[in-house]
């Protein structure tokens, strides 16, 4: 039984762009969780504060997080295959 990739793999032309966009991507939400480490470091019981219908801080600042970074994992996904595929037609007009 042969144990090859799925998928042929090619040279990947969006590397960098892909790099970059994931650093920065990071640097945004690495900022927004430092944000609420600053509040429970400062002062935690900003946290038990009722915000939004009848749950506290905490508890909405923690999902807004998870919601955050599928929203920016998806916002990636798209932005890398349109980088992709602006590569793959430059590629094909050069031949």
């Amino acid at each position: 039984m042969l144990h090859e990739p799925a998928a042929k793999h090619e040279k990947d032309y969006a590397v960098s762009y892909k790099q970059r966009l994931g650093v920065w991507m990071f640097l945004v939400y690495a900022i927004i969780y430092a944000g609420f480490v600053a509040i429970n470091l400062i002062d935690p019981s900003l946290m038990e504060a009722t915000v939004l219908m009848g749950l506290n801080l905490a508890v909405v600042y923690g999902v807004a997080l998870i919601l955050f970074a599928l929203i920016q994992a998806i916002i990636y996904n798209l932005l890398c295959l349109r980088q992709e595929r602006i590569h793959q037609a430059s590629a094909g007009e050069g031949n």
